[in-house]
């Protein structure tokens, strides 16, 4: 079951290692047995992006249903030109997931992650492959 709330971006950012404020993140999710176990915080919204954290327990997947509804809040519903993701390169799972799905890198910056180079991706709505198509 798809959620939405607090909940689910407190539970991205414990995983992501990213200080969470309350208020300051929009979180989309896959609850299964009562526990999450799939899910987006997005914050930074400034009108034209908005930053992206994923996490995922390990032994589930993302349903294609959940990639509609996380990339249709920030292009449909906020309209913002770019969805950016900052990645570490110590975790090398995450930036070949987020190749895969269509990100694109646009800059690393040596030695400013905690295990290494920071890159930054990127994604515009011409990107995506998860929007529904506009009849």
């Amino acid at each position: 079951m798809i959620v939405f709330g607090d909940a689910v971006a407190q539970w991205v950012c414990e995983r992501t290692q990213n200080d969470y404020f309350p208020g300051a993140f929009r979180g989309i999710g896959i609850l299964k047995n009562e526990e999450i176990v799939c899910g987006v915080a997005f914050d930074g919204y400034n009108g034209s992006s908005i930053q992206i954290h994923v996490a995922l327990k390990e032994g589930h997947q993302m349903t294609r249903e959940w990639l509609r509804a996380v990339f249709d809040y920030p292009f449909n519903q906020l309209g913002v030109k770019k969805i950016i993701g900052i990645v570490d390169s110590g975790n090398p799972q995450a930036l070949r997931f987020d190749k895969h799905i269509g990100f694109i890198e646009e800059a690393v910056i040596k030695d400013a992650a905690r295990l290494g180079d920071l890159h930054i991706l990127s994604m515009t709505p011409q990107q995506c492959r998860f929007l529904r198509k506009k009849t």
